[in-house]
């Protein structure tokens, strides 16, 4: 009963973790322009995403442009392109591992083949969590950097955007779900040991063990 709370449990949130990876893939808010010191611009924000480049006007209007090349974009933004769409699929393969597996389903009929298929969608989970960690944290560290580089120009610095701290919580979710569907796999969560009783000795009249009463 446990290990099917547990499982039960992973599944929820790795399927929550896979869908925030699909939203911060998809929205363009990863670096957002900083305003400090003079460049104060009330008029428009800039956002850079994985695919596009938004421009938000005060009035609410927004545009939009794809970028032309990706050779020409950086090379994070390049490998968090590759590694966020890796891990969007992944997430997908890890649910249809854990849906077969799962103790809810029938399509896999021996516990034991059972066991071993959650256990592998849970490593494809966390590997999932990784994928996007990863970009996530390199792109982070380049605004970061880059932020603090007195040799770029105040209009040129950007900040965090909400993309990256959705990553940051899709990844936890992932690396959390995934762990607990390989916890849900062991031994002694689904209580498999049997229980062994230690012989009972009982002396006989004449001083030796009677042995019908061994168990």
């Amino acid at each position: 009963m446990f290990a099917d709370c547990l499982e039960s449990l992973g599944m929820t949130l790795c399927v929550a973790g896979s869908l925030l990876v699909m939203i911060a893939c998809g929205l363009p808010t990863w670096k957002v322009n900083a305003f400090i010191e003079g460049n104060i611009v009330v008029a428009q924000t800039i956002w850079d995403g994985l695919w596009m480049s938004c421009v938000v006007q005060s009035t609410g209007h927004m545009q939009c442009k794809i970028y032309d090349s990706v050779l020409a974009l950086a090379q994070d933004l390049q490998t968090a392109r590759a590694l966020t769409v890796i891990s969007a699929v992944l997430g997908v393969v890890g649910l249809t591992v854990t849906v077969a597996g799962a103790q809810c389903t029938n399509c896999i009929k021996d516990d034991a083949v059972k066991r071993r298929v959650v256990y592998a969608g849970g490593i494809i989970y966390i590997f999932c969590g990784l994928s996007v960690l990863v970009p996530i944290c390199w792109i982070a560290n380049n605004i970061i950097v880059g932020f603090h580089d007195p040799m770029v120009p105040p209009a040129q610095k950007k900040e965090i955007g909400a993309s990256i701290y959705i990553g940051w919580a899709a990844a936890a979710l992932l690396l959390s779900g995934g762990t607990l569907l390989c916890c849900s796999c062991s031994q002694g969560v689904g209580g498999s040991f049997p229980l062994k009783l230690a012989p009972t000795k009982i002396i006989t009249v004449n001083g030796e063990f009677d042995k019908k009463h061994y168990v």
